[in-house]
């Protein structure tokens, strides 16, 4: 993972953010996440990372508090971790787009890929 999309010191400050709140819901029970947004892309220098994550399984009580914090702009979590991380099966829109679907849909409405990471495989 730090080869593919840790590779710029910027990047790499990222990945660990993003690492840091894995590892702290893999605690709380999570088993899986998504990963989305320019993070996964070529880009050089993208702003955050986007991510979701399943809460099936999860102890809400053992989950970072931080992590369940949706102020404006999710202000606290990119102060944390440096990127956004919704429930999966929240709401992403007024239609009620699940998070999980709503990363899987370009801007124009077509399908794309998103990263899939397995959380029991994490060092």
């Amino acid at each position: 993972m730090l080869d593919r999309y840790g590779y710029t010191p910027w990047r790499r400050r990222l990945l660990d953010g993003l690492l840091d709140a894995l590892r702290r819901l893999r605690t709380a029970g999570c088993a899986r996440a998504y990963i989305d947004g320019s993070f996964i892309t070529a880009k050089e220098q993208p702003g955050d990372f986007d991510a979701c994550w399943d809460a099936e399984g999860v102890d809400f009580d053992l989950v970072d508090d931080r992590l369940l914090t949706f102020d404006s702009g999710r202000a606290t979590q990119k102060a944390a971790f440096l990127g956004e991380l919704f429930i999966a099966d929240s709401r992403a829109d007024p239609q009620g787009t699940l998070f999980r679907d709503f990363f899987q849909t370009d801007r124009d409405g077509g399908r794309k890929g998103i990263i899939v990471i397995d959380l029991k495989g994490l060092p």
